[in-house]
């Protein structure tokens, strides 16, 4: 499913598919089997030729490049590293990597009921290892994604691939039970704007403010004045989108809104996270939006074969 707008939208990778797409049992949140059913019957409905999408950021393997094992700190408070490798058709690990956004890969991480998000760069060793100092805050079931682009071939690509990780703990599921369109983080207010509807494109505005006052600084960010990661409740679907516009130069300022083109494939609740900067400190604002049902009730309508709570952490950027 593409983003169709006549304004140019990054995404990951440099492409223009959304990550959006059925689920299959694949290494996710519980899901039950009557909406696994409807999502696999939207896929094949979208695809040309009744082919399903392919399935991103729902699997630990795909275009034969797969996620090996996440170690990390397993318990709340233990200082440690997260880590893992990539490995490639042949089985050995990955090392060449395409920039993409200023990094050769991104790291997002997150708890399965939408909370504790946090999108960050590890770097990578010699042997292929990508790792990073880690302490978890929380604890509970958490959905580890890894965003790049392999260097390794002449087709370009753009992977997702993901795992679930458990740290030790009591654990209070904190999803919110109702929409939350407005976040507090880092003495800044941001404000979403805009409705989603299942099979068509929405235009979503992020206004930034502080004190009641427009922020107009908002500085580039990997390529873009603003990144905006949206996560299906249920599956945690993976989608991720840039504001419509050019890449910024250096120096370029924006604010106080930034929006995106962002076409969601079933109706339901997603999970948005808004990363901005401004002085040099990246910030993450969390939303819950609910997408209403389309003409078609759900399904997809344009295709071209590709396929929250406001407490996201606000630090490890």
């Amino acid at each position: 499913m593409a983003l169709n707008t006549g304004t140019r939208i990054g995404l990951y990778g440099g492409g223009l598919a959304l990550v959006f797409a059925a689920a299959f049992g694949l290494a996710a949140a519980t899901v039950p089997d009557k909406n696994v059913d409807e999502w696999n019957e939207d896929a094949e409905d979208a695809g040309h030729g009744g082919e399903p999408n392919p399935v991103r950021g729902l699997a630990i393997e795909q275009d034969g490049y797969r996620l090996g094992e996440v170690t990390a700190p397993g318990e709340v408070g233990a200082a440690g590293s997260l880590s893992f490798q990539i490995t490639g058709a042949d089985g050995e690990p990955l090392t060449d990597y395409t920039v993409s956004h200023e990094k050769d890969l991104h790291l997002i991480v997150v708890r399965s009921d939408g909370t504790h998000f946090r999108h960050v760069h590890p770097e990578l060793a010699a042997d292929g290892t990508w790792s990073l100092p880690w302490t978890w805050d929380a604890a509970g079931t958490y959905r580890v994604y890894a965003d790049f682009v392999p260097g390794d071939t002449d087709t370009e690509l753009d992977v997702t691939l993901t795992r679930t990780v458990e740290v030790a703990g009591e654990s209070a599921p904190a999803a919110p039970t109702g929409t939350v369109l407005t976040s507090e983080v880092g003495g800044y207010t941001v404000t979403l704007e805009g409705d989603l509807t299942a099979g068509s494109t929405a235009e979503l505005t992020a206004s930034v403010t502080r004190d009641g006052e427009p922020v107009t600084t908002v500085e580039p960010y990997l390529g873009a004045f603003g990144h905006l990661v949206a996560l299906r409740e249920g599956d945690l679907a993976y989608l991720h989108v840039h504001p419509e516009g050019d890449e910024p130069a250096a120096g370029d300022r924006s604010g106080p809104e930034v929006t995106f083109a962002t076409d969601v494939p079933t109706e339901g609740r997603y999970y948005l996270y808004f990363d901005f900067q401004v002085d040099g400190q990246v910030h993450s604002a969390a939303f819950v939006v609910d997408a209403a049902a389309g003409a078609t009730g759900g399904h997809e309508t344009e295709d071209d074969g590709h396929g929250a709570d406001a407490d996201a952490d606000d630090d490890g950027h």
